[in-house]
């Protein structure tokens, strides 16, 4: 007897269903994005019980024809690709023809669906069986309504690996959330146990695109954000990229569409890292929301089952692209007279385009900014341990009369410098160097005072043995040391660079290469 046979289609799409059904977070992705691959204007979901009892998800799309209800069970069955020149530049969501079929395979699924305006429909049931589906007659709007009840009712194995009510539909609204941004072009809507938790309007315009970030993402974000629009060597990147001032402790507020994809893919966060790491403080993460376009051609998105990763024809191209706009859009960012901030030639976000960033008054007062994004007197000073960075600079001060004023006049020295040299190389080629203060704070140095004073003041105490207290012109003025001191080594060794590369020595004693850093 032959050892090898052939799997029956119940189990094969239930060994599918194990790479594309995860949880229900992953049947809602799946028939959302065939209801905005069949051109609908509008969506709206339905779950209880976090999505365990039920899923339903309506579209006014184009919907499936009475022919073809059954087909679209089948699993390798699509209306999408051809040929392999269709698999090469793919322009739609799905392409695989398998979620339907690994869905049905593991619920109880009802599909109903219209081509014609006349309200005249058919239905098609599949329960996870090996039987033939049956076409029905039934009423329905142009579009189609995917319900799928007791998800993983006849895989107990799949179903005890189910999280609680809650951590489900928590999954369920990051996915919802995805899926708005990635097109704010689509209303979408999301009700819970009959409750209504989104209501989003479709919007094209840049502030209505702007309104429904605030309502996923916050109001704060619009306030402290830039929207950028670049595009070269056939690539455009826009959306919005948060201040450093905005940074948050982990990176659940990262998302990059690609051609209208949701991706998470190492090549994009390196780029956009780097981009970040003048401003960044170490351990904060960045906040964006970022959209690139490309010749389908030039990307494959047929790398892994939930389509999540994708590969790049010209990855160093791709690279390049996204860290030099991100880099220069930064540097772009200079205060404003009413102490927030905006770049020089791209648009400050503000929900509806009308609400102007602001900052707190405490920030505004005492706070400076330096390299790693963090503000002089922020309390967050994570990743920075007592032992190795406090004490050195207490005992050194301690024992120097004039070390806090030395930390203070150097920090004044090489940052004047900075500057400067920044002002240079903007009037001879029109765009920004490596910054040295690349908006990370909206507090830049204020300007020599006329009178003598320097700019960061006269230094009068030390606080705690870590920083300077300051008086000021218009006030008192806090400098964290350990970034002072971090500030100081940082430009000379990029004013080293600039001047080709000549040896310096640290603090500390150690001689560093400027070039060679």
């Amino acid at each position: 007897m032959s050892k090898i046979h052939v799997l029956s289609p119940r189990l094969a799409n239930q060994i599918a269903a194990g790479e594309v059904v995860e949880r229900p977070s992953s049947v809602i992705k799946e028939l959302v994005e065939n209801a905005i691959d069949a051109g609908a204007t509008r969506i709206d979901i339905d779950v209880e019980k976090g999505g365990s009892k039920l899923i339903r998800i309506r579209d006014n799309g184009s919907g499936i024809a009475p022919d073809d209800l059954p087909l679209a069970l089948s699993r390798h069955a699509t209306s999408k690709i051809i040929t392999l020149d269709d698999l090469e530049g793919v322009h739609s969501l799905g392409f695989r023809g398998e979620a339907l079929a690994s869905i049905s395979s593991v619920s109880r699924l009802d599909l109903t669906s219209s081509t014609q305006d006349t309200g005249e429909g058919w239905r098609v049931i599949a329960e996870g069986r090996d039987m033939a589906t049956q076409v029905t007659p039934a009423p329905h709007p142009k579009g189609t309504s995917v319900q799928v009840k007791d998800l993983f009712f006849n895989t107990p194995a799949r179903r005890k690996f189910m999280r609680t009510e809650k951590t489900e539909f928590g999954h369920i609204e990051e996915t919802f959330r995805r899926l708005a941004l990635s097109r704010p072009d689509i209303a979408l809507s999301l009700r819970h146990n009959q409750k209504a938790i989104h209501q989003l309007p479709a919007g094209t315009r840049q502030a209505e695109q702007e309104k429904r970030l605030a309502s996923l993402l916050g109001k704060n974000l619009m306030n402290q954000s830039l929207y950028i629009d670049v595009e070269a060597t056939g690539l455009r990147l826009w959306g919005w990229v948060g201040l450093p001032t905005h940074s948050r402790s982990q990176a659940d507020q990262q998302y990059f569409f690609v051609n209208r994809r949701v991706v998470k893919d190492r090549l994009v966060v390196h780029a956009i890292r780097q981009a970040y790491r003048d401003v960044l403080f170490h351990g904060r993460h960045p906040v964006f929301v970022l959209y690139l376009e490309l010749d389908p051609a030039v990307v494959d998105v047929n790398v892994h089952p939930t389509k999540h990763e994708v590969r790049f024809r010209d990855g160093r191209l791709v690279h390049d692209f996204l860290f030099r706009t991100l880099h220069r859009a930064l540097a772009e960012v200079r205060p404003e007279a009413d102490g927030s901030t905006a770049p020089t030639n791209m648009t400050h976000a503000g929900v509806a385009g009308q609400e102007a960033a602001t900052e707190q008054p405490m920030q505004d007062q005492t706070a400076i900014a330096f390299s790693d994004g963090s503000a002089s007197g922020s309390s967050d000073r994570s990743g920075v341990s007592d032992e190795h960075s406090v004490l050195p600079y207490r005992s050194q001060a301690q024992s120097s009369p004039g070390g806090i004023s030395d930390y203070l006049n150097s920090y004044q020295q090489i940052s004047r410098q900075a500057g400067a040299m920044q002002t240079e190389s903007v009037a001879d080629s029109g765009a920004a160097i490596e910054p040295w203060n690349t908006g990370a704070a909206p507090q830049g140095l204020p300007e020599d005072d006329p009178t003598g004073a320097p700019p960061l003041g006269f230094a009068v105490a030390q606080l705690h043995g870590v920083y300077i207290l300051s008086e000021a012109k218009d006030g008192l003025i806090l400098v964290d040391m350990h970034a002072a001191h971090e500030r100081i080594i940082y430009e000379r060794l990029k004013t080293s660079y600039q001047e080709g590369g000549a040896e310096i020595s640290t603090d500390a004693g150690s001689s560093v290469d400027g070039r060679e850093s």
